[in-house]
């Protein structure tokens, strides 16, 4: 029986609405074939092959939306009627989850293109920035302050992207910002798969982009750890609370 790929089956299937969910659902190891968990969207499968979900479906296009749920419900965080920036939007997770949240209107920033969730795309709420390099952003860019934005990048230090962020924010304005330490840390510290596992490393990491936070002129409000490490390598993320 001729094979295809497990996130067109899952589209096809009627599963999921869009490929950008499906392959949202594989990366966060919720699809299973038999039994056993599929986690590439390339993945082979026949087109008899018995795929289900398991647990419920993710509540936003991208995984990435848990983490930012997690620290706007435990800071309680409002975004009603709030301009929002989502910087390294990649499907969307962010900017869902802002949407979901009650924001009015969302840039969604991201060096890459073609990743962006169609839905989101067809919302008027949201503005899509592809191949935008937020290292070098300035308010051109949006046109207006921002009342908060989340900060999700991978390749790129943190450092690159806090001056930017700070100079779009309102005075008074808030962000979340995802320390990712295998891009933080140096090279001697990060293992096979780009792990960190040394946890002295990830607080060295975490502690040196708050002091460069704090030398910007940012509050940083409060810190907790992500409820879901990261998809590719495992690490464990914190969450930062930065106030302007």
């Amino acid at each position: 029986m001729k094979k295809e790929r497990i996130d067109q089956l899952l589209l096809n299937q009627g599963l999921v609405p869009t490929l950008e969910r499906a392959r949202a659902l594989l990366m966060a190891g919720r699809v299973l074939v038999g039994n056993q968990p599929v986690t590439k969207p390339g993945a082979l499968v026949t087109g008899d092959a018995q795929v289900r979900l398991k647990g419920e479906e993710l509540p936003f296009v991208g995984r990435g939306g848990l983490k930012l749920e997690a620290a706007l419900e435990t800071w309680e965080i409002d975004l009603k009627g709030q301009l929002c920036l989502d910087v390294g939007a990649s499907t969307g997770g962010f900017s869902d989850c802002m949407l979901q949240a009650g924001a009015a209107l969302v840039w969604a920033v991201d060096s890459g293109q073609n990743q962006l969730d169609q839905r989101l795309r067809r919302d008027r709420r949201v503005i899509c920035l592809e191949k935008t390099n937020f290292r070098y952003a300035q308010l051109e860019l949006t046109g207006s302050y921002v009342d908060f934005a989340a900060v999700d990048v991978s390749f790129i230090s943190l450092k690159l992207i806090l001056g930017p962020l700070y100079g779009l924010l309102v005075k008074g304005g808030h962000a979340v910002v995802l320390v990712k330490p295998q891009f933080e840390a140096g090279r001697g510290q990060i293992g096979k798969g780009g792990l960190v596992e040394d946890p002295l490393v990830r607080q060295e990491v975490v502690r040196q982009i708050v002091e460069f936070a704090q030398a910007l002129g940012f509050l940083v409000r409060a810190m907790r750890e992500s409820p879901i490490e990261g998809k590719k390598s495992g690490n464990l993320e914190t969450l930062l609370w930065l106030e302007k």
